[in-house]
């Protein structure tokens, strides 16, 4: 099932920009400082899908591709290694031997900090749900880190990670807030905004500003970065619509009720990085205040979009997206083929949209599952 909530927003006010609310501007600016500076930092490509925007009888289709960063294939590099070096900083190298960080993950957040806790030299423990592929938790296992399985879903990790953090005097690192005191997702957040500060300077460079924004959801981090961020430099002249699985639709359900709620089930969607239950508080601070349109989409649409996209479908370069990198998409082709809510969202030939391609195929058995393609055979092909 594909469905649109809208709610009306009250312009904000003085007071603290949105962003702000979610994200430390402190830790903001060092990351904006830092992570320019690490070995094998490069601006990831914003890449235009005409063929895709004539397909669905929209102006322009750009989205941001993640699949380089680091070499770790998501966007969330930037932001669970910017979070270890941020706490860890100004210790003595004796002490940072000695530190152990944690975190729970659908897996990609878990890659990240396992990937910081190596560059740093600290111990590193990741907790993965029953779910997360055996791929996944292989590429995290390589980056010297201990995982933790644990039964049930991405949310009873992370409140098993951080009981098991605080018991043992761990850094818990984790990317979603479920308790008011929770400072880590703020510093995480805070290593996405640098991803925005590329998308804002490569679009001012070229002179196009975007009429709607899809991000996908989760727990909402990625989305209040990339929102908040996007506020600060546009103002509310885009539409900012989140976008989530139906069978994991926590931010969706919270602004129906105003308030955050938890999302009760086994969240089983493909969508993996996306099946989340639990909407982190952190985030919800600055969404609630700046999001106004919240929309859910089956598994069938990711799927059939990550196929299309690296088929050439559209007569765009193959391009080679993951389960969740390619919600954004997938929500933008179920609301422009849906006479309602492209009315509702007010989608047309002129409307320019801008998505974020937040994984390539890090899973990449589960991707060739999915899809039935090779991604070597894509990527020779030049995506």
């Amino acid at each position: 099932m594909t469905a649109l909530f809208s709610r009306d927003l009250t312009p904000a006010s003085a007071g603290p920009a949105p962003l702000d609310h979610s994200v430390p501007p402190l830790a903001r600016e060092r990351a904006r400082a830092s992570i320019p500076c690490w070995q094998g930092y490069a601006s990831t490509p914003l890449i235009a899908l005409p063929g895709l925007a004539d397909r669905l009888g929209l102006g322009s289709i750009w989205t941001k591709y993640e699949a380089g960063r680091f070499g770790l294939g998501s966007f969330k590099a930037l932001g669970g290694a910017f979070a270890v070096a941020d706490a860890l900083d100004g210790l003595s190298p004796e002490q940072i031997g000695q530190a152990t960080v944690v975190t729970a993950s659908d897996g990609n957040h878990g890659l990240s900090v396992a990937w910081g806790a190596r560059r740093q030299g600290c111990r590193c423990k990741i907790y993965l749900h029953q779910h997360v592929s055996e791929d996944r938790a292989a590429l995290i296992r390589a980056q010297g880190a201990e995982v933790v399985r644990i039964a049930g879903t991405y949310d009873d990790s992370t409140h098993q990670a951080r009981e098991d953090a605080r018991a043992n005097g761990w850094v818990l690192l984790a990317d979603t807030a479920i308790a008011p005191d929770d400072m880590a997702p703020g510093v995480v957040m805070a290593g996405y905004t640098v991803m925005i500060d590329e998308i804002v300077a490569e679009l001012a460079e070229s002179g196009i500003m975007p009429t709607h924004v899809l991000v996908q959801g989760g727990c909402g981090g990625l989305a209040a970065a990339a929102f908040g961020a996007l506020f600060e430099a546009w103002g509310s002249a885009p539409r900012f619509v989140m976008v989530e699985p139906e069978k994991a639709d926590c931010l969706y359900q919270s602004a129906r009720a105003g308030h955050p709620v938890r999302i009760d089930g086994d969240l089983d969607t493909i969508m993996s990085g996306l099946s989340v239950g639990e909407v982190s508080l952190t985030a919800w601070q600055t969404i609630e205040r700046i999001v106004g349109d919240f929309l859910i989409i089956p598994d069938g649409a990711a799927i059939a979009m990550m196929a299309a996209l690296g088929k050439g479908d559209f007569g765009d370069a193959p391009l080679v997206a993951g389960d969740s990198g390619v919600a954004g998409l997938a929500g933008l082709a179920e609301a422009a083929r849906d006479p309602a809510i492209r009315a509702s969202l007010g989608l047309d030939e002129r409307s320019v949209v801008l998505t974020i391609v937040t994984e390539g195929a890090v899973d990449v058995t589960g991707y060739r599952a999915l899809t039935g393609l090779d991604v070597q055979q894509i990527t020779g092909a030049g995506a």
